[in-house]
């Protein structure tokens, strides 16, 4: 059987299977990282969602210091805010929004103020000054004290507390002493009795490097008759000013003019990379359909206890759009949602060119389309993780080993095990029945019993093919050898005649489409349309339904799939996540190969779906149910009355290729073919076994081995009176531990690796 060579060149090939901009457009899909629509609705960026959770779980102090980064005097904020969040919230959709206003209030009154000065708290060099008096002053000079500027205020009031009773007038008398003790808890220096003239602030500027002023101020120092001055834009001095309306105006005033005086601090043009402020809109999904039309928390006078804002809390659903982390055990192993697996997939494959920790994410998703069709936007995470493999192969970047025994595999059924005959009496046919290679290496019984009903009922003659589609190469991004594939598949459907294809399996029919075959039935709807064979036993039983991520977006072999099932005599259950949402289960893109671990647990969210047994009508997926120890069993086998039985391993997969097509040959076509023989017997211990099965080593590796000691006679004993010998194979070297027996050898061990052992002479 021919060997696939490792990567060996170091040259690397600017391959771009996609571009940048197609990167961006894609990634712009995924809104997980969307704000919800409460907190793009706030101009100050409130995280909403967090505050709401902290409060909910009775975290009051939590809750406060988020409502403190965007709210230095939280109090006045939450006294005096039109809380445009409430109106934009999805629950809004279908009952009572919650009362979020009433919650931040409770929160600003019954949450600990956090304490972050002392040595954990460095100031900045440059200073500034605010002048005047109202909210804007109050809340710029919180808000420049927040990101450590040192702050002077100049001020006609007598004290601070003037100064606050002026800004903040509509605060109870409680409030008001928990805002006046926050204020004079801050780093903030007041100059109180200021007379606020153009001579007070030319005798005063220059001790500052940034200048602020409210926007009286401003208008008494320089009038609206007269041009503004060149000071308001010259670099040795400068002034900030801001005009407001409301408690929520003043307070994005004070957070665009602290952001401007940090800017013109630190010498930046103060119009450049500010982000986006203010309120916006949000692309964000939220599934409601399982939220509950609660009705809100009465508020009574004086606002929310401690206990009905935690009610009412509650009551937010903490809106998020996870439908793809929901349904993908791939997604949800690697913890990332895909925008940014996307995007960091893409630098792998195009500019670092091959950071081994991406190569086994990449090659862990299923290609299965699963994201896309539960995504509300379509994400394409299959696409990314197909191309980027592609690439990392065309570059000679991708590593042989989490494919080569799957590729190896293909070239075996495409070699020793291919087949390809017109039916007995016919030299060509109307029809050729293609199983697909895992029908052959798992149910060999049923697709002899399939091919012959086909014979026997449809006209014109059913050729046999026996081989694999090519899927394997084109999901490991072996392009090259996909196309030799399909030059071999089309050569030789033109020596039987062109038929029409019967696929037994849905991703060889979904394969062979897309590789341009036209004339292509799956076996369902050939079923359907002849009808089910005489004397086939009804079950009469429940099973669930296990849909094929090869028939994704093939609503046609789904429907016919029910209809044949329940022609038969099963109750089919319903389960989450089927039809289209259907999830892998595990062998698709080689997810079993690459990546054991991922593999099992998209096989073990398949099986959560329900307790029956499974009913399936792709051989991959009844074979890795049943090596998760479910019942599981293929549409054909009850359709034939035939049973896999126990999944076989990785070599018994190869024998009952070979013994399929040698007993078909010598049955059908009466051609005789030679089975070589050992003539020492070999057996297996279960660990054996266990382990070969494991790390996908085969019989035939082992024999290998045997061999070589056997002419060699090459070996090293180990402490317990065991021989290992080894055997380059391929591009791995086998390891095989046994003992002589009975005129033959148990193996105990076997294990491979990558490096080859050299023989130093001498």
């Amino acid at each position: 059987m021919p060997q696939i060579q490792e990567r060996g060149s170091t040259h690397v090939y600017k391959v771009n299977k996609i571009s940048k901009e197609e990167m961006e457009s894609m990634v712009a899909r995924c809104v997980y990282e969307q704000p919800p629509f409460c907190s793009a609705a706030c101009p100050l960026k409130l995280d909403t969602r967090a505050l709401l959770k902290a409060a909910a779980d009775g975290n009051f102090k939590k809750a406060l210091q988020i409502y403190e980064k965007i709210a230095p005097f939280p109090l006045i904020l939450s006294r005096g805010c039109e809380a445009p969040c409430e109106g934009k919230c999805r629950l809004g959709e279908i009952g009572d929004a919650p009362a979020i206003r009433e919650v931040e209030r409770a929160v600003a009154r019954f949450g600990e103020q956090s304490r972050l000065g002392g040595i954990f708290r460095t100031s900045k060099r440059q200073k500034t000054a605010v002048f005047g008096s109202g909210l804007f002053a109050l809340l710029l000079a919180g808000e420049l004290e927040k990101k450590a500027y040192p702050v002077t205020v100049f001020c006609e009031e007598e004290d601070p507390e003037a100064y606050l009773r002026r800004a903040a007038p509509f605060l109870d008398e409680t409030a008001f002493a928990l805002e006046l003790k926050r204020l004079k808890g801050k780093e903030i220096r007041f100059v109180c009795g200021c007379r606020l003239d153009a001579a007070f602030y030319e005798q005063q500027k220059s001790a500052f490097d940034v200048l602020c002023a409210s926007d009286e101020v401003r208008k008494r120092l320089f009038p609206e008759s007269e041009p503004i001055p060149e000071l308001m834009i010259c670099e040795e001095e400068r002034l900030v000013s801001g005009a407001t309306e409301g408690v929520l105006d003043a307070a994005f005033g004070a957070k665009k003019a602290a952001l401007t005086v940090d800017r013109l601090a630190q010498k930046l043009d103060p119009r450049n990379t500010r982000g986006q402020e203010g309120a916006a809109e949000s692309r964000l999904y939220t599934d409601l359909s399982a939220a509950k039309k609660l009705r809100r928390v009465a508020v009574p006078d004086g606002g929310y206890s401690r206990e009905q804002a935690i009610e009412e809390a509650g009551r937010c659903i903490q809106c998020h759009c996870e439908e793809c982390l929901k349904s993908c055990a791939y997604l949800r192993h690697y913890k990332k949602h895909p925008g940014l697996l996307a995007r960091e997939i893409y630098n792998n494959t195009q500019i670092i060119m091959g950071d081994h920790q991406l190569n086994k994410p990449m090659n862990a998703c299923s290609l299965c389309g699963q994201c896309t069709v539960v995504c509300p936007n379509g994400f394409d995470m299959a696409r990314v993780c197909h191309l980027a493999r592609q690439n990392m192969v065309s570059t000679d970047k991708m590593p042989l080993a989490p494919h080569e025994f799957a590729l190896l595999d293909m070239l075996f059924s495409n070699g020793d095990a291919f087949l390809a005959r017109p039916q007995p009496g016919y030299e060509s046919c109307r029809y050729v029945f293609f199983p697909g290679c895992q029908a052959a290496a798992i149910a060999p019984d049923t697709v002899r019993a399939a091919y012959e009903d086909l014979c026997a009922r449809l006209d014109g003659g059913v050729a046999l093919m026996l081989g694999c589609c090519g899927a394997i190469a084109d999901w490991a991004g072996r392009t090259e050898l996909a196309q030799q594939t399909q030059e071999l598949l089309d050569r030789e459907l033109a020596r039987l005649g062109d038929p029409i294809v019967i696929a037994g399996c849905p991703s060889c029919a979904r394969e062979l489409r897309e590789q341009g075959v036209k004339k292509l039935r799956g076996v369902w709807e050939v079923l359907e349309e002849i009808g089910l064979p005489e004397g086939v036993r009804r079950l009469e039983r429940p099973m669930a339904l296990h849909d094929s991520c090869g028939a994704r977006g093939d609503a046609a072999t789904q429907a016919g799939i029910r209809r044949l099932a329940e022609a038969l005599g099963v109750r089919l259950t319903d389960t989450p996540y089927s039809g289209d949402r259907s999830p892998c289960c595990g062998y698709g893109g080689l997810t079993a190969y690459a990546n054991r671990e991922v593999a099992g647990e998209m096989t073990e969210q398949c099986l959560e779906r329900s307790d029956e047994a499974y009913l399936t009508y792709c051989m991959a997926c009844r074979d890795r149910f049943a090596r998760q120890g479910r019942e599981s069993c293929h549409l054909l086998e009850l359709v034939y009355g035939t049973d896999a039985g126990a999944p076989p391993d990785l070599s018994e997969k190869r024998r009952n290729r070979l013994a399929l097509k040698r007993s078909l040959l010598c049955e059908l076509w009466g051609e005789e073919s030679m089975e070589e023989k050992l003539d020492y017997e070999l057996n297996y211990t279960e660990d054996a076994r266990r382990m070969m099965d494991e790390r996908m080593i085969l019989t035939d590796d082992v024999i290998a081995v045997l061999e070589d000691y056997r002419a060699s006679g090459e070996a090293i004993q180990d402490e317990d009176g065991l021989l290992v010998a080894r055997r380059r194979v391929g591009n791995a070297t086998f390891w095989v531990k046994f003992s002589p027996a009975d005129g033959g050898y148990l193996v105990h061990r076997a294990w491979s690796h990558r490096m080859n052992v050299v023989k130093r002479e001498g």
